[in-house]
């Protein structure tokens, strides 16, 4: 997959398809919409995800959204997706004000050559967000592009969103959130050096550092899910400050490994949480702590 930030860049010898959207959770709505893309390659046509960066959200209100997907995440989601081109489309004052006519014309048709577009019926695109669903399908005709529309996917009855999956990680329901990504609320990054206080009690564990716009669902421990290297391993994880041995950590994710005995320090790890087991607690002694790990391994 090759990432773009000008459309100008975009370099295939056809045409193209296009989804547009936010993608900032890449939940199961999203990922029907990227699905239509991917299955137009039968038709030769390299698929092209649209996104803004920073986000609309952020860049309108000016303030920093906790993040379901980073942008590394979003990236490698998109890359096993099988996309062929990420274009990051710069969000300014200026790119914000284009008229949506002219977003369309000169932006998706003229730059991307787009022969193909798919979106969501409440896409919103252009000055003021006036570009929508309707100009998309009043100018297909006039620029001879396919346009397909997607209807919002809903679970339980309530459409799916990412506020609504960010709400479900909030509150530690892994399993709605699951529903809703149609995978497991994941946790990535390279693997960092602790205190190794679980090596000198018989539970060693791995840690990885979440950048700070990460979401994290409640301090707690977690069953979980590790890949590493192409391999899946079941663990057991705390997310948290780790406030029995200190009063200032940084908010981390340390996993024991059921079954797993190599050093991957420095190795890029991908967390999956499963479910909430417990809140995250202050013992009197690590060996309490010790005590409690122990019956928590036995419980996930």
């Amino acid at each position: 997959m090759k990432i773009l930030s000008d459309p100008g860049e975009l370099n295939t010898d056809g045409r193209c398809a296009v989804a547009m959207g936010k993608f900032d959770g890449i939940h199961i709505g999203h990922k029907k919409l990227l699905s239509l893309i991917t299955n137009e390659k039968a038709d030769s046509l390299a698929s092209v995800v649209f996104t803004f960066e920073p986000s609309p959200e952020e860049f309108f209100t000016g303030r920093k959204i906790p993040q379901l997907f980073t942008r590394d995440e979003k990236r490698r989601a998109f890359e096993e997706m099988g996309i062929d081109y990420l274009l990051e489309f710069p969000l300014t004052k200026e790119s914000a004000a284009t008229p949506p006519d002219t977003f369309v014309r000169e932006i998706l048709v003229g730059k991307l050559r787009a022969s193909y577009i798919a979106a969501g019926v409440d896409v919103s695109f252009g000055d003021k967000g006036r570009g929508d669903c309707f100009l998309l399908r009043n100018l297909s005709r006039e620029l001879g592009y396919d346009l397909e529309l997607i209807d919002k996917v809903r679970v339980d009855g309530e459409e799916v969103s990412s506020s609504r999956v960010r709400r479900e990680v909030a509150d530690g329901n892994m399993e709605m959130a699951k529903r809703l990504l149609g995978d497991y609320y994941s946790i990535s990054g390279i693997i960092e050096h602790g205190r190794h206080l679980g090596h000198t009690i018989g539970i060693p564990t791995v840690n990885l550092l979440p950048p700070d716009n990460k979401l994290l669902p409640p301090y707690g421990v977690y069953s979980s899910i590790v890949t590493l290297d192409g391999k899946s391993y079941r663990g057991m994880t705390n997310i948290g400050r780790k406030p029995t041995i200190s009063d200032g950590e940084r908010v981390g994710a340390e996993t024991y490994i059921y079954d797993f005995d190599s050093d991957v320090y420095g190795k890029f790890m991908s967390l999956k949480l499963t479910r909430f087991m417990r809140p995250e607690m202050k013992f009197d002694s690590i060996e309490a702590l010790k005590a409690r790990m122990q019956e928590d391994i036995k419980k996930t």
